[in-house]
């Protein structure tokens, strides 16, 4: 097992509750600058006490760093004009403490803000994941996974990048544009007003270009979850994109976003590159002034040198700080616009938030029945229609039918990765819409026509069952599934590392891992959806009455495209148009002469696949 890293003590886990909600009250919603910059504090404030620490240090650093250049313009005028030597070399060592202090309170501020930032984007991070795997099928139907992943990633990213810089320069730049103004004003505040003249320039420049950074870093993250997106879906998709010779399409596609994202971030940074242009021309102009007038102040005796040459030092610290905040205030625009696209998925209610006050489902016999269900992905269609159907515990019941009649709409339905529209779904005579869905899925098994494995050896993809399963548990499924054998042959048998998505073995030995996975989990009610549709056919044969042994005692669900696979369902329920049309064995189907002997027909001369 992997070492984990310590903390460093000093920083406080932020707690996240079962839900991975940070445990403080109610949050605002992060449709504003300033609510979203609300919502990050609310993860910031549990190291409250390090973080004024931090903005202690980032004060101490101020005044050091206000005091030097005094004190130079206090040598010069008071020894170096004079040429008094007389504790000229104490001012000195003066001198070299105050910037040593000044150099340590700007390490420690950036190592403890560092570490409250971190902990923070940490917080952050885990919390949209988990978020994640709480969200209802709909919502990622919807949504492109690279896009997902760029929130996960590219956004939160930003506002880790944000953390660890711009809050210590925001407050440092603050502090010190104060402390500078109140010094200049102390020493001439007739100089000190000459200096301000740039200050409506400044503002007058900064919001002409914040105006239209802000749209612009929005639209860039924007346009690089899209990209992010298409990457991915063109990565996984490469087998196909080859199959058919469509790489110049997709070469052309990458090409228009890629083009998108290039102008919207050509032009974000174009514009918040004018702000250190603006401000080194606003800074020479001011040094200049400075320069100039105080020369003529000196000559005629008003002021002296020294007072002059802290000026012209402070005149930097004083458009030094305004020119940071330009920065940071750009950098900070660009860390919203990821927050608030990170906000918002949070912001997505979950699937099992209003599942408390619901029922376990401890055991179950497995007896189901829809009551007029009906259900529709869109507003204003009709997926199902009026269904009506019984199962008896134990029982298997298959669904054929052509494409988009609702086969897999029914298995959706029962599983309550979607809600029904109407009508009422029991189980063991509980209406599941009163059962938690966790609780309802523990018993329930499902084999997909399009198997998955994670990344890991092939003992963790079968335990995925059942994680307490033990080695015997999982050998015994393996071998109940006919997989022992081929993985007796792998180079490290089940100890073989499978890579993403179990590439390295082929798709029917897939198929048994999935097939030997859910002999594990041991459900009460079997969803297959055509499980062995992807295996030749020795191999279908081969798992077949490994698959019947698996039904026993079992309410079995068939997504059906091959007629062969369900002849000895207990039940065949054909549908079309989203409504069952014939319902009833095998023999009595074909009995009947209607539209499930079509279909037998067709498959009897050769057509064996009814998509």
């Amino acid at each position: 097992m992997l070492k984990q890293l310590k903390r460093p003590f000093r920083y406080k886990k932020i707690p996240l509750d079962l839900n991975g909600e940070v445990q403080k009250g109610k949050k605002p919603k992060s449709k504003k600058m300033g609510a979203t910059l609300k919502r990050i504090w609310t993860y910031l404030s549990y190291n409250k006490g390090l973080l004024f620490l931090v903005l202690f240090m980032v004060l101490v650093s101020s005044a050091l760093g206000l005091l030097g250049p005094y004190l130079v313009g206090v040598a010069i005028d008071e020894y170096i004009v004079t040429r008094n030597s007389e504790g000229f070399i104490i001012l000195l060592a003066g001198l070299a403490v105050i910037y040593v202090l000044h150099s340590l309170s700007l390490w420690l501020q950036n190592y403890w803000m560092i570490g409250i930032a971190q902990e923070t984007v940490f917080a952050m991070r885990t919390k949209l994941f988990r978020h994640l795997h709480k969200l209802p099928i709909p919502f990622f139907d919807k949504r492109q996974q690279g896009e997902l992943m760029s929130r996960v990633t590219n956004d939160i990213e930003n506002v880790s990048t944000t953390l660890n810089s711009s809050v210590i320069q925001v407050f440092s730049s603050l502090l010190t544009l104060v402390g500078t103004v109140s010094v200049m004003m102390w020493l001439s505040p007739l100089l000190t007003l000459i200096t301000l003249i740039i200050v409506p320039l400044m503002f007058f420049g900064m919001k002409w270009i914040t105006k239209r950074t802000g749209r612009l870093f929005k639209e860039q993250q924007r346009n690089l979850g899209e990209l992010n997106g298409f990457i991915e879906e063109t990565i996984s998709g490469q087998r196909i994109i080859k199959t058919f010779s469509q790489e110049k399409k997709v070469m052309a596609e990458f090409q228009e976003k890629g083009e998108k994202l290039r102008v919207a971030g050509f032009w974000a940074q174009t514009y918040s590159g004018f702000i250190p242009k603006l401000m080194n021309v606003l800074n020479n102009l001011s040094f200049a002034i400075i320069a100039g007038i105080g020369g003529i102040f000196a000559l005629n005796g008003m002021i002296s040198i020294g007072v002059i040459v802290i000026f012209t030092e402070y005149s930097r610290q004083f458009t030094r700080p305004l020119n940071d905040l330009a920065n940071q205030f750009n950098t900070l625009l660009s860390a919203i616009a990821g927050a608030e696209r990170v906000f918002d998925i949070m912001d997505e209610e979950d699937e099992f938030k209003k599942e408390e006050h619901l029922k376990e489902l401890t055991t179950i016999k497995g007896e189901v029945e829809f009551r007029d269900v009906s259900f529709s992905y869109e507003e204003d269609g009709n997926t199902v229609r009026n269904i009506n159907l019984h199962v008896k515990a134990g029982q298997t019941a298959a669904f054929v039918g052509p494409t988009g009649a609702g086969k897999t709409t029914m298995i959706n339905l029962l599983s309550r990765f979607y809600e029904r529209g109407a009508g009422s779904i029991l189980i063991d005579g509980e209406d599941i819409i009163h059962v938690k869905r966790e609780s309802l899925r523990k018993h329930m098994g499902f084999v997909l026509q399009d198997s998955f494995l994670f990344r890991g050896t092939v003992r963790e993809n079968i335990r995925y069952g059942r994680l307490e399963a033990s080695d015997e548990e999982v050998v015994e499924a393996a071998t109940l599934a006919n997989a022992h054998s081929f993985i007796m042959k792998l180079p490290q048998q089940y100890d073989t590392v499978l890579s993403q998505d179990g590439n390295g073995i082929s798709q029917g030995q897939k198929q048994l891992l999935s097939i030997a996975r859910a002999f594990l989990a041991n459900p009460s009610i079997l969803i297959l959806d055509e499980a062995t549709s992807s295996i030749d056919t020795v191999t279908e044969l081969k798992i077949q009455d490994a698959l019947q042994e698996l039904m026993k005692g079992r309410t079995s669900f068939v997504i059906a495209h091959r007629l062969n696979t369900i002849q000895n369902a207990d039940k065949i329920i054909v549908l079309k148009e989203g409504r069952i049309i014939e319902e009833g064995t095998h023999d009595s189907l074909l009995e009947q002469e209607g539209f499930y002997f079509q279909l037998h027909g067709k498959a009897a001369v050769g057509a064996l696949n009814i998509y």
